[in-house]
């Protein structure tokens, strides 16, 4: 069996080398080596059409009219190069495909010769075994004769030889042991020879399966390299035969062309001319553009200097027709009476808080003092109001703008000026303003002294000062010894129509540390609390009545000028005051006595036939100054601040509508009297001037007809 399967291993390795040899890279190599030599050939070709179509490009052509038809042979050109390209790189695929079959087959081969290498040592092994066990049963074979031969001479010998006998018998069963066990190994071994057979046949049936496998791939190449060479050719013969008569296409078309070149000599000789003049103008093109230049931005300059100067002129025109309009505009509003109003924003303060709701949200306009911008929920409102004072403007140029209205008091015309706004716009300060910087009041008062010293040598001025307060709708004297008292309203007996307080004090003032005084004291009895909106809110309105009564010593003219200077208290929301308890009581009396001035504003405007001044104590009190009898300011105190913007809108509006009222041309309380003593002057009532002083002459006819021209032409000249 041995000998039988070694005879088996020598016939597979000779099939094995039958199938390398017969299955080698032969075939494919030859193959291989006719497709490089085709590749090679279609490459020269190729190389042959593009020298032949290098030679017509360099033809002189440039200008034929068949150059697009040049073009589409080089595109058929190399569309067939790529042809051949993807040709080329199929070739290289089955290559590689062959070269993966070779490196399968010879993985085969070494499987199989580390197989047949395997049995044969297991043979060898087997073997072996074999020839030992062989070689031991041929032994035992030869040993039984000796040993029945001894059993029967001991039968014969002495007890001494027993013992030898026993051992002999028991090597004997020893050997007998080895026998079955060598026969038990044998059946293993053949066992084994069988699987090795097995495993024989399972390998020549791969074979066979790998040599089925190369040679259908082996068919497949041929197939497809010979329809591959058949499409080349096809591509080829195609491509010649069209190249063929693009080529006399393009042949004719070049005589053409060399005709038509003849023809365009002359239109060449004159283009070259052309294209020469042309370069020279380019080349002197830059120092052309820059003398241009230079005179565009001489001429430019001199334009935008003349316009400079015209809108500067212009602009100095505009001006001085604002200030002329708005001369107008004041010299109007005064005959017809209206209510001028002027508005003064506040700067913003730590108070305001930071963030957004803290921003600026009034701005104004540079070329027009009187209007102002207010952003109110992403939309800008504008108003117009006779004068705008910016939060930057001092209080020094806040009274150059009412000192007309004050001085005119001197003349015997009765002036109101009254701040209006929110909480905290500061209102108290532009009227009021600080020891170091004061405000409306005291600048009015100290003027006023100026004034009656300048016109000390013809006329004899009393100046009298009145503070009042109006708290929880209760009037009450700021400068009396009983401030808690309650001051009516009346009418003044002489049937003059005019409004008079009874037992309000009255201070002679005559020089500036009395004013001093008077304000230090009533500012002491003023009502003041501290709100979530201001830390020092006024919860009452302040009335400061000044009365001018002057005496003109040469034509006895009496005049009587009445100033109230009114500090509203501010108009405030309940709810954003934090107002509690009594704070609330007066946050309400507040705001019912402004609305009350709203009503008699609607009344006045819209020419109602009764205007509800008795409403409240504060429109009572401002009758005079609201009736048409007195020059009338309105100070229209807003913030600037985003939070603030619905409170500062509302003041803003009110100041509109206060704006637009007439109350008709005020008249001079001035009348004729005796001569009267310093004495009498001082002693006048509030309600009425004494027509003439007890203890003096009556003056002749004469005097009294050349003192009535005199006076007339003093109040033609003070109208």
């Amino acid at each position: 069996q041995v000998e039988t399967l070694k005879e088996k291993l020598l016939e597979q390795a000779q099939e094995i080398s039958r199938l390398r040899s017969e299955l080698g890279g032969t075939d494919a190599e030859k193959h291989r080596d006719l497709l490089a030599a085709e590749n090679e050939r279609l490459r020269q070709e190729m190389k042959a059409l593009e020298g032949e179509l290098q030679r017509q490009q360099q033809a002189p052509c440039r200008d034929c009219p068949h150059l697009q038809e040049n073009a589409e042979l080089q595109e058929q050109l190399s569309q067939l190069q790529r042809e051949a390209e993807e040709t080329r790189a199929r070739l290289v695929e089955l290559d590689l495909e062959v070269q993966q079959k070779t490196n399968r087959l010879a993985e085969v081969e070494l499987r199989l010769k580390d197989s047949l290498a395997e049995r044969a040592e297991e043979e060898e092994r087997l073997s072996r075994r074999l020839r030992d066990s062989q070689e031991t049963i041929a032994s035992l074979k030869s040993q039984p004769q000796q040993i029945k031969y001894i059993i029967k001479t001991v039968e014969v010998e002495s007890a001494k030889v027993k013992q030898a006998l026993c051992e002999t018998q028991s090597r004997n069963q020893y050997l007998q042991e080895q026998v079955g066990m060598q026969k038990q190994v044998l059946k293993e071994m053949e066992q084994q020879l069988q699987s090795s057979q097995k495993t024989e046949a399972q390998l020549r049936a791969q074979i066979m399966m790998y040599e089925a496998e190369l040679e259908r791939a082996h068919g497949q190449m041929l197939e497809e390299m010979q329809a591959m060479e058949d499409e080349k050719n096809h591509a080829i013969e195609e491509a010649f035969s069209r190249a063929q008569v693009e080529m006399k296409a393009v042949h004719e078309n070049l005589a053409g062309v060399r005709t038509n070149l003849l023809t365009l000599q002359p239109a060449l000789r004159t283009l070259t001319h052309d294209y020469n003049s042309l370069k020279r103008q380019v080349r002197d093109f830059p120092l052309l553009l820059q003398e241009t230049l230079r005179s565009a931005r001489a001429e430019i300059s001199q334009a935008i200097e003349e316009v400079h100067s015209t809108n500067r002129e212009l602009l100095r025109k505009y001006r001085r027709e604002l200030q002329l309009r708005k001369k107008c505009h004041n010299e109007l509003v005064r005959l017809k009476g209206n209510i001028r109003v002027f508005g003064r924003v506040r700067p913003i303060t730590k108070e305001d808080g930071e963030g957004p709701e803290a921003a600026n949200a009034v701005t104004f306009d540079a070329d027009d003092d009187a209007v102002l911008h207010l952003l109110h929920k992403g939309k800008q409102v504008s108003f117009e109001l006779d004068k705008v004072f910016p939060p930057q403007a001092s209080q020094e140029e806040v009274f150059q703008e009412v000192q007309a209205l004050v001085t005119s008091c001197i003349d015997g015309y009765n002036v109101c000026i009254f701040a209006y706004g929110q909480t905290g716009a500061g209102k108290t300060y532009t009227m009021e303003g600080t020891a170091a910087n004061p405000g409306i009041n005291q600048r009015a008062l100290q003027l006023l002294f100026s004034e009656v010293r300048g016109k000390a040598a013809d006329w004899d001025y009393t100046i009298t000062v009145s503070a009042a307060e109006i708290y929880n709708e209760a009037l009450r004297d700021l400068l009396g010894k009983e401030p808690q008292e309650k001051l009516e309203i009346k009418l003044c007996p002489d049937g003059s129509g005019q409004l008079y307080v009874p037992g309000l004090t009255e201070f002679r003032v005559q020089s500036v540390e009395d004013i001093n005084k008077v304000f230090e004291f009533g500012h002491i009895k003023r009502v003041t609390e501290c709100t979530n909106l201001n830390e020092h809110s006024s919860r009452s309105h302040a009335l400061l009545i000044v009365t001018v009564r002057g005496l003109d010593r040469s034509t006895g003219l009496r005049t009587t000028g009445k100033l109230n200077l009114v500090d509203l208290a501010g108009s405030e929301r309940v709810g954003r005051s934090g107002a509690e308890g009594s704070r609330l009581r007066e946050a309400q009396h507040i705001n019912k006595s402004l609305s009350a001035l709203g009503d008699v504003i609607y009344a006045l405007r819209s020419r109602q036939g009764h205007v509800p001044f008795r409403n409240s104590k504060l429109t009572y009190l401002l009758q005079d100054s609201l009736s048409g009898d007195s020059k009338t300011l309105m100070m229209v105190q807003v913030s600037p601040a985003e939070k603030n913007t619905s409170e500062t809108l509302c003041s803003l509006k009110f100041a509109e509508r206060v704006r637009s009222v007439e109350l008709g041309p005020v008249s001079r309380k001035a009348e004729l009297g005796s001569w009267p003593s310093q004495e009498h002057l001082e002693g006048d009532s509030p309600c009425s001037s004494a027509p003439a002083g007890r203890g003096h002459a009556s003056p002749s006819p004469g005097q009294l007809s050349s003192r009535s021209a005199s006076i007339r032409r003093k109040l033609h000249t003070s109208g």
